[in-house]
């Protein structure tokens, strides 16, 4: 077969085989590569073309063409050339023209080496690439303009669990950005990543998720680029990263600020709780009284103070019953705890239940905040129910079955918030007349009453009212700015004359109305007092010197000793110096040091 006219042009390498393997005619490249000058005249064995040692199977393989027909593709040789050995890939078939017996096998070879070259730089600059991808910290996706992915990073393996290779070529949003968080569904055409390559924008998103490969939803925050070409968006790249830490951070820092505001408004509370409790304090910063029937009373504080029971404290308006709730707390062992008063009858009916336990923002109409209630602002200390007995009876209930179980719920608030309170309630009512009456819940009573403590009034405590005088003097006189008055035997003396039905508390009151009537340094009872200028009246208790106006030297000097007992108390034995019993009494010091010698009077310890 004349292949000539075939082969005269061509830039390819071919050639033309017989049936026996001898190549006939061969194109003028191969002719140049095995080094000829001329064309060629003889034929040439094959194996003088190719190297059979390095492919041992290709004569076979050439063989079958000539013989069966079978075409052969894309498979590796070896030839031979006046440079040495090129490899190459050939590509043969058999052609037979009309009737001929004789087939020849047409055979083409393509140098592979620059393509191989080729293809080595371009694996190595996606090697390269990829590594420079892999580097990055953060995740990236590459899209085609339909959005499927066409490459990754490690780092997107990283965050959200998927290889590289199974979510090349899927949908990027079917795979980890179908649903938002709550598992809601999310439309393609909503997604700000297929945004981009429709409208050619820049879209960021900081509040959105990826999907795990583990099911789990993932925060994250992403930027979807375009990938322009001919001044259309032809993909995108998407890059994100995981921002879940952030997150956490952000929600421990709610939940803290939470909590400080919480704490916030506890202390505000708690600061409006002891204000009056400061006031208090600065009046009754002690239990002040040597009488026998307080000596009583101080004796049930010891007693009860270091135990977990229920106090409840009786006596007349006015006779100290916080300063005894006070004295309980404080020696009890919740005294590094806070005590929170209740004054039970200033809190309107409506307002009980948020009082004393607390309501959340949006609970009824008003309620613009949490409020923390004074049980739980009184968790691990105590809480002083004053005036018990004005508790509403349709309230009782709810405040008992707090006090027995420990627990209660805010108004508008499914959490149960459990407590440790020790309860000390006061009053001035009899209770159990008010149980028996309907007015109190009988076992709110027995709840309450565990160890009753009764404070005396001050008209069965007569020998301490000089004492409580002098102190309510000195402090008085210190808040008005004014200089210390005096107050003599006799003023004492009618002090003690008085019923009191106010008690202490209007003691004071009357000493205070006379410290602002006196002028000079001598105190005035008599615009306070109606008989303070009168003569001198002893108390009832002595018959014998009512109708005389005259008290025996002995009586006198009990009186006198009395007087300097309280200075003393008063100055905690301070005698000498400003402000020293001795300059509050108006005498020298020395001679002060030789009554209390002559009186016998002995520093005691206070209660």
């Amino acid at each position: 077969m004349e292949l000539g006219w075939l082969f005269q042009d061509t830039p390819l390498l071919m050639l033309a085989l017989d049936e026996s393997m001898l190549c006939r005619e061969l194109t003028p490249v191969w002719q140049e590569k095995l080094g000829l000058s001329q064309p060629q005249s003889e034929a040439l064995p094959a194996a003088k073309l190719f190297d059979f040692e390095a492919t041992p199977a290709l004569p076979g393989q050439l063989e079958a063409v000539a013989r069966d027909g079978s075409a052969m593709e894309n498979t590796e040789a070896v030839l031979l050339t006046a440079d040495g050995m090129l490899p190459v890939r050939l590509s043969a078939w058999r052609i037979q023209q009309g009737d001929e017996e004789q087939a020849s096998v047409m055979v083409v070879a393509m140098d592979v080496g620059e393509f191989d070259r080729a293809y080595e730089e371009l694996a190595q600059l996606q090697s390269q690439h990829q590594q420079i991808l892999d580097a990055a910290g953060e995740g990236i996706y590459g899209l085609d303009c339909d959005g499927r992915t066409t490459f990754g990073n490690a780092a997107s393996t990283e965050i959200l669990g998927w290889q590289v290779d199974e979510v090349r070529g899927q949908s990027a949003h079917d795979i980890h950005h179908h649903s938002h968080a709550d598992g809601a569904p999310y439309p393609r055409q909503e997604c700000p990543i297929y945004a981009a390559l429709k409208d050619g924008e820049i879209h960021r998103v900081d509040s959105e998720v990826f999907w795990h490969t583990n099911g789990t939803a993932l925060p994250v925050e992403y930027t979807s680029t375009p990938i322009m070409q001919d001044g259309k968006p032809n993909g995108a790249v998407v890059v994100f990263r995981d921002i879940s830490t952030r997150k956490e951070i952000e929600a421990q820092r709610k939940k803290t600020f939470e909590e400080i505001r919480s704490l916030k408004e506890q202390l505000e509370q708690e600061r409006d709780y002891l204000r009056d409790e400061i006031n208090v304090t600065v009046n009754f910063g002690e239990i002040i009284g040597d009488s026998q029937a307080l000596n009583r009373t101080l004796a049930q504080i010891e007693a009860v103070a270091r135990t977990p029971v229920s106090v409840l404290i009786l006596g007349e308006s006015g006779v100290g019953k916080e300063m005894i709730a006070r004295a309980i707390h404080t020696k009890s062992d919740r005294a590094d705890k806070p005590m929170v008063k209740v004054n039970c009858a200033s809190i309107p009916k409506d307002l009980f239940e948020s009082e004393f336990f607390g309501h959340v923002r949006g609970a009824f109409t008003g309620a613009h905040q949490d409020r923390v209630g004074r049980l739980e602002l009184a968790d691990g200390g105590t809480l002083f129910l004053d005036e018990v007995g004005e508790i509403p009876m349709s309230q009782q209930g709810k405040l008992l079955r707090a006090l027995q179980e420990g627990e209660f719920e805010r108004i508008g608030d499914e959490k149960t918030i459990k407590v440790d309170v020790r309860i000390v309630a006061a009053t001035n009512r009899d209770l159990m007349e008010e149980t028996q009456a309907g007015r109190f819940r009988e076992d709110l009573y027995y709840r309450l009453s565990v160890f009753p403590v009764e404070v005396p009034p001050l008209r069965e405590r007569l020998d301490d009212v000089a004492p409580l005088a002098f102190h309510f003097l000195q402090l008085i006189c210190r808040e008005l700015g004014r200089e210390p008055l005096r107050m003599t035997q006799q003023q004492v003396s009618v002090l003690k004359q008085q019923d009191w039905p106010g008690n202490i508390r209007e003691l004071k009151n009357v000493i205070e109305r006379a410290v602002i009537s006196s002028t000079g340094n001598r105190l005035r009872l008599d615009f306070v007092v109606p008989n303070a200028s009168a003569d001198l009246h002893l108390p009832k208790d002595r018959t014998e010197t009512e109708s005389s106006g005259f008290v025996t030297n002995a009586e006198f000097k009990e009186l006198e000793k009395a007087n300097i007992a309280a200075a003393l108390r008063y100055t905690n034995w301070k005698i000498w110096g400003p402000q020293g019993a001795a300059e509050l009494l108006g005498i020298k010091p020395s001679t002060l040091t030789y009554r209390i010698r002559v009186f016998g009077i002995v520093k005691q310890s206070r209660h």
